[in-house]
């Protein structure tokens, strides 16, 4: 599985912008699958996260109601709508997979994602 991050840049506060990441893979609809977020010097943390069939997903707390997680599993894609964004948003941006457990339906910690993208930076000027 490989997966592409794209949708990454430079917006000011407040502003708005929609990541998305391409999947490889016949099986890409069973995933459940992720976005979190490392800004510098920081550690890796989660973003949110959706089931296969897009019906659940879950948020951290810093992001809720601003940040839309959602999946087309035709186009093999997940997105990431974020509004309201905020310079503390800031950070490069990583979608990841868990392809082991197929058609699961709960939060997982991040060493249960084996698929991870080359992450994409977003910058939120203040």
């Amino acid at each position: 599985v490989q997966l592409q991050a794209s949708g990454g840049g430079l917006v000011q506060a407040g502003g708005s912008l929609r990541l998305s990441c391409a999947a490889s893979g016949r099986t890409f609809s069973s995933y459940f699958l992720g976005w979190f977020r490392q800004a510098p010097g920081k550690e890796r943390e989660f973003v949110a996260a959706i089931n296969w069939s897009g019906g659940s997903t879950y948020d951290a707390d810093s992001v809720k109601g601003r940040f839309t997680i959602s999946r087309d599993n035709a186009k093999n894609t997940v997105y990431l709508q974020m509004n309201g964004l905020k310079p503390e948003d800031t950070a490069v941006y990583y979608c990841a997979a868990d392809s082991r457990r197929p058609y699961s339906d709960y939060d997982r910690p991040m060493y249960e994602y084996d698929y991870w993208g080359q992450g994409t930076q977003v910058t939120v000027s203040s």
